[in-house]
Parts: C-alpha cells; sequence; structure tokens
C-alpha cells in the first residue's frame, strides 16, 4: 500500500488520530513504510485519567515483541526484546535466534574501572532501558532512556563542555537490584510494588515508554543489536540506535501522545530527547508485522531471567490499583488525594511511624504532618515536566531517621514511579552526611573492586578478574581537603542538602567550568563516566557486581572471581551464589545507596539533627521547593515541637570551597500554580 493510500485509510476509520506526519521528534516520514496513526495531540490525560483499564494486556505484550522483532530481522539485528508494566514486573523476555550473549557496557570516552568493561546478558540491559523509561514517565510526561542518558550526564546538553550538569546527574545508580525498597519477582506471575533495575537506571537508548489511552502502562527495552551497554555524548546529533530503532517498531499502537512526549518539554531552557528514529524511517511496516503466534523457534523464544521472569508472557498490572502496589490512601491524608505503596496485602508499606533514633526522634505524628504538608505543596506547585502547562508537580516525600529507617512515603497522584526509590535516598542522603557519624561510616566500608568479565559461552563459565578498586575512605580524605576542614563529616556541624552533596559529587567544580577540578566525592573528568563516577558507585558497586555474577551462576554458568571458583547450579544445590541482599552498601545508614540530585534537606529538633526528608518526581527545583517547604510548614503546624530546618549558620551554603558558594536549596520563582507568591523559600 503506497504512503498516500495508507494516510487516507487511517484518516478514514481514525478520525481522531494526528496526521500522518511521523511519529519523532524531528517529525521525518522518510523510509520505507508509511508513518502509523499516532495518538491525538493533546491526550487529555494529566494525572487522572488511569483506572483498572489501565493496563498491558498479553495480546498486547504479544503485539509489542512480534512488532519489534520485524524490524530487528528487517534490519538484520537480532535483539533480546523486553517488555515490562508500569511498577516494572517483568512481562516477557524474547530472545531473537542469534541474538548475542551478553552486551559489553561501554563509554566512548577512554575511560576504565566502573561498571565499564563488564559483559552481562543482553535481557538485563533491556529490562533497566525498559524500567527508565517508564518510570521517568507519566500521564504528563513521555520519558526514554535516551531522555533519562541527556539529563543525567556531567554535562546538560551533553557535547556542551561549558554547561552545567544535567538536573538528574548521578540518578542512574538508583532502584539498583539489592535496593531495600524495591520489591523482587517472587517466581510466578506479577506482584505489587516497584521493582528493581538489574544495571541501575539506563542512560542508554532502546527504553520506550508505552501509553494506552494517554496513560502510561509500561514500557519496550531493546539490547544486543548494536552489540554494546553505552550512552550518546553529543545530543545535537541524530545518530540512529539500532537497540532505540527495534524498541521504536514495537511501541507502535502504544506510543506516547505527541505532546506529552520529551521532545516537547523543556529544562533549563533546552529541549529534550525522545528518540533519534521515527517510525516511518523503520525498516518495515509495524502494523503489517506476523503475529506473535506465527514466530517460530527459528525466530527466537521467551526466556527466563533469573530473579526477574519466567518464560512466560504476563498481563501487566494497573497502576493505581492495589495490584500495582501504588493506591489511593484512604486513612494518613485525607483530602489531599494521596497515594501511598502497599503489599500484596494491600497494607501501607511505609506508614509514618516513630524514629529509632533516641529520645529526639520524630513522632508518627510529626511525620504524618510533615509529609501532609508536602503534598499540599506538592499538589500547588506548577510542574515543569509535564504538560499541559500548570499541571501540579507529581511529587513523592519520604522521611527517614538518622539511622536510615524510613519513617514515612506519601506520594500525590501519577508521581513518576522512580522516585520510591530515588526519593528515599535523598532522605537517606541528607541525614547521613549532615550526621557525626558520616566519615566513620565511609571509611569502615569495604573496597570495590571493580571486575572485567569474561564470558566462555562453550564452557559455560564466566571468569571476573578485579583490575581497579575504587576505596571509599580516600573520599573523606579528599572531602577534608576540599573544605579545609580535618573534621568535615566526622563532627556534625555542617547540615548538607542533597543539592550540595550533588555538587560535591561532580566531576567539574564549579559545576561546568572547564578545567575545573573534580568536587571531591567524585573523580576527576578524565577518569569520570556515568558508569564510574566515584563514592555514589563505590559503595553499590560489588553488590550490583555480584547481582550479575548471580544470573550467570542461574544460567548454568560457573563462576571464578578472582580465583574463587562457584560451581554451576545443580539438583541438589541449585543456588551456590545467593542472589544479591537487600542492601547496597556496607553501610546500614544506606541500604539503597545515596543520590547526587536535589531534593532533600535534614530536620532538627532545634541543634539536633532528627532525619532527613526527601522529594523527587519534577523538575529539581521543584523537588527542592517541597522539601524545604514540606519542613518550614510543618514547623509552623507542630509549634510546640522544636523541628525545623537547619539552623542557617549551619546549612552548607555558607561553605565556599574554591571561593565558589555551596548551594542548600534552590527554588523555582513564583512557582505555585494558585497564586503569584515569588522566593517561596526566601527566609526559611
Amino acid at each position: 500500500m503506497g504512503k498516500l493510500k495508507f494516510c487516507l485509510l487511517v484518516l478514514a476509520t481514525a478520525a481522531t488520530m494526528a496526521a500522518c506526519g511521523g511519529g519523532s521528534n524531528s517529525g521525518s516520514s522518510a523510509g520505507t513504510s508509511p508513518p502509523p496513526p499516532q495518538s491525538t495531540p493533546d491526550s487529555g490525560c494529566s494525572g487522572f485519567c488511569a483506572n483498572a483499564s489501565s493496563y498491558l494486556s498479553q495480546a498486547d505484550v504479544q503485539t509489542i515483541i512480534a512488532q519489534a522483532v520485524n524490524e530487528a530481522q528487517a534490519q538484520g539485528k537480532p535483539a533480546v526484546i523486553t517488555v515490562i508494566d508500569r511498577v516494572g514486573n517483568v512481562l516477557g523476555v524474547y530472545r531473537m535466534a542469534n541474538a548475542p550473549p551478553t552486551v559489553r557496557i561501554t563509554d566512548p570516552r577512554p575511560v576504565t574501572g566502573g561498571l565499564i568493561g563488564l559483559d552481562v546478558p543482553p535481557e538485563l540491559a533491556a529490562i533497566s532501558k525498559a524500567i527508565t523509561a517508564v518510570y521517568f514517565s507519566s500521564e504528563g510526561n513521555a520519558f526514554t532512556s535516551r531522555t533519562a542518558g541527556q539529563i543525567a550526564q556531567e554535562h546538560f546538553n551533553q557535547g556542551d563542555a561549558t554547561a552545567p550538569a544535567g538536573p538528574l546527574f548521578g540518578v542512574q545508580i538508583s532502584n539498583l537490584p539489592c535496593s531495600d525498597i524495591n520489591t523482587r519477582f517472587t517466581g510466578n506471575g506479577t506482584n505489587p510494588g516497584t521493582h528493581r533495575a538489574p544495571l541501575g537506571l539506563s542512560p542508554d537508548p532502546g527504553g520506550i515508554s508505552l501509553y494506552k489511552a494517554g496513560v502510561p502502562v509500561g514500557a519496550i527495552g531493546v539490547s544486543g543489536a548494536k552489540g554494546t551497554y553505552t550512552l550518546d555524548l553529543n545530543a545535537e546529533d541524530r545518530d540512529k540506535d539500532l537497540d532505540e530503532t527495534i524498541a521504536v517498531a514495537g511501541s507502535y499502537g502504544f506510543i506516547a501522545p505527541a505532546d506529552r512526549r520529551a521532545d516537547q518539554i523543556t529544562a533549563g531552557g533546552l529541549t529534550l530527547q525522545y528518540a533519534n528514529t521515527s517510525i516511518g524511517e523503520l525498516a518495515k511496516n509495524p502494523a503489517t508485522a506476523p503475529p506473535f503466534s506465527s514466530l517460530t523457534a527459528a525466530n527466537g523464544n521467551l526466556i527466563a531471567v533469573p530473579g526477574y521472569a519466567n518464560a512466560v508472557v504476563l498481563r501487566g498490572t494497573a497502576f493505581g490499583q492495589p495490584e500495582s502496589g501504588v493506591r489511593p490512601d484512604t486513612t494518613e491524608w485525607p483530602g489531599l488525594d494521596a497515594f501511598v505503596v502497599v503489599d500484596k496485602d494491600n497494607n501501607n508499606r511505609f506508614p509514618p511511624r516513630d524514629g529509632t533514633d533516641g529520645a529526639n526522634a520524630l513522632t508518627a505524628v510529626e511525620v504524618r504532618a510533615i509529609i501532609g504538608e508536602g503534598i499540599k505543596v506538592a499538589n500547588r506547585t506548577r510542574a515543569q515536566v509535564r504538560r499541559p502547562l500548570g499541571s501540579p508537580a507529581g511529587e513523592t516525600i519520604v522521611i527517614s531517621d538518622t539511622n536510615g529507617v524510613v519513617l514515612g512515603i506519601g506520594r500525590t497522584r501519577d508521581a513518576l514511579v522512580d522516585a520510591i526509590d530515588v526519593t528515599t535516598q535523598k532522605a537517606r542522603t541528607a541525614a547521613f552526611f549532615s550526621g557525626a557519624y558520616a566519615a566513620a561510616d565511609i571509611q569502615a566500608a569495604g573496597t570495590a573492586k571493580f571486575f572485567t568479565a569474561n564470558v566462555d559461552t562453550n564452557n559455560r563459565l564466566v571468569t571476573l578478574t578485579t583490575t581497579s578498586q575504587g576505596v571509599p575512605a580516600g573520599y573523606v580524605s579528599a572531602t577534608r581537603a576540599f573544605l579545609g576542614s580535618q573534621t568535615a563529616l566526622g563532627d556534625g556541624a555542617i547540615a548538607y542538602s542533597n543539592r550540595a552533596i550533588g555538587l560535591l559529587g561532580q566531576p567539574l567544580y564549579p559545576s561546568g567550568v572547564p578545567g575545573a577540578p573534580n568536587g571531591p566525592l567524585a573523580l576527576p573528568l578524565a577518569n569520570w563516566s556515568p558508569f564510574k563516577t566515584g563514592l555514589e558507585l563505590d559503595l553499590s558497586y560489588n553488590q550490583i557486581a555480584l547481582s550479575i555474577a548471580y544470573i550467570y551462576n542461574q544460567k548454568g554458568y560457573a563462576l571464578n572471581i578472582d580465583g574463587a571458583t562457584i560451581p554451576a547450579p545443580t539438583a541438589a544445590n541449585p543456588e551456590p551464589l545467593p542472589d544479591v541482599r537487600r542492601g547496597c552498601t556496607d553501610i546500614a545508614r544506606l541500604p539503597s545507596g545515596f543520590s547526587l540530585f536535589p531534593g532533600s534537606v535534614p530536620i532538627y529538633r532545634g541543634n539536633t539533627l532528627v532525619g532527613g526528608i526527601g522529594a523527587s518526581g519534577d523538575g529539581s527545583d521543584q523537588s527542592d521547593l517541597v522539601a524545604f517547604l514540606a519542613l518550614s510548614n510543618g514547623e509552623t503546624a507542630l509549634p510546640n515541637s522544636g523541628l525545623g530546618q537547619a539552623p542557617a549558620n549551619m546549612r552548607a551554603d555558607t561553605l565556599a570551597p574554591l571561593n565558589s558558594r555551596l548551594l542548600y536549596v534552590q527554588c523555582p520563582q513564583a512557582p505555585f500554580i494558585d497564586t503569584n507568591e515569588a522566593n517561596a523559600c526566601g527566609g526559611k
């Protein structure tokens, strides 16, 4: 069928569809296939459309896989294709015949160590890409793993050596396989709760969020077609990524509304990226893809992924329903349209509770009040990364005590899913680095052993060899030299927000200044990568690597780890290497790791540190605002508690290393939907 006839047919049968002009950010319609029908320019959804019918059916998953296989075959590049639901349940993993058994983690720059050089099963990369795409998407914004890579690097945009770091710098080291917050595959079917990403969140193109009726219902992730797991270092070109091209084909019929895609949203005055391949540029028309039922063993097969999925196709869960693990709150914050995180029995996993750190500990009443104030602020705050313009920010608010114990989690409607883990990291980060125990805890943490992997598929052997190391204790001495204080991180004298810690964790200080030295929690730029960040990765690296080793072992590989042999599983010994623990670091206060992007402040009772509050889900300034004002407004709502912000003379913005002042919070001007109030954080 010719392109004109195809478009006429579409217009005749689907009046609500957009014109046939392609589905990409470029609008290109070049290629051999006609552009398909797209969602209406305005989905009409802004956080209130999800319902019990908003999920991917088994037939949907099969269609998505079949469309992706069709394109991969046309490209002559077999791949591994994964489909997940909105909370990360893996609904199907399909390995095409002759797809590579591994992909290597690479950075185009000459950097070694960290995660770089590891050979990993492509299904792990595909799952991480898919989780990234859907965890960063909502009814108001559709992001991809390419979008994530754009906003998480040392320059925004990448390729501009004079630009500061992206607004989500460091976010890739989150939602880790060792997280104590995210749930795990239980061996059969789907289960409620946000799920872990095998490689953390992904900066590599190939993850595309999937929509039905304007509602995000899942994502497709593809890996193996290009042979590596990497990232794009230039946001200005339109390089074609094979993994992304195949994922775009799979998304046909489930493409996000055009006006909600990342390329229609700006951050810091820059337009975000969505995908560099349009439907119209595909090698095959996905509408004519043979059905899933026609695929034979010669094409490929469904595979199991230990710890993540069985070799079946599943129905997804409906977000906002108890089955997803996120549902409306019914008891804690009445009248605020709040949401909570629940378990398989529909019980709130993180209700407000008392702190565990002594006489000054936060009480459940105080936690409930402060989170409630945060929800109120979020519902009034104008979103940065959502459409239509004027939508409220979608935020998750978390409070932690100084021991890293989560004291409560509350969410606004349609808040991003990644934020459940990330916001917990933020709250813990503020409480940890502000405490007198931080230095000792870091110094006691184990050395990160950076591996290279030799995967011998013929002999079913994986050899992991330590090639370099990361020593956490070195970051304490570096911080003390950088700040000019021999007691820094060990005296509790400074209140650190996430924004301050994030600046200290960047490879350029000040951020974006060419030739500047690295912050003391980061590596120098010449030795830095999103896959090798500094302390942020070093603390969690061993558990990430062990989780990869576990999956190889469960796939029938024997392991040689620095000379120590672990046999392949047998009936008598089905798990020679156990799955990675729930706890990413050797620091009890940081079981999910820590975060480098803004959105948290420590909580004080007078001059005594009692915890941290984090917010996440929109622009970084919006998250700063929500966390900061939640605490300030909570102080007003709890007048006899003594709770409030850190004293002004303790805050990190009193420090000016290298004559460049640290920041504490950075709140947007005139942030509210309902008033013209400006400088909302000033004087607090």
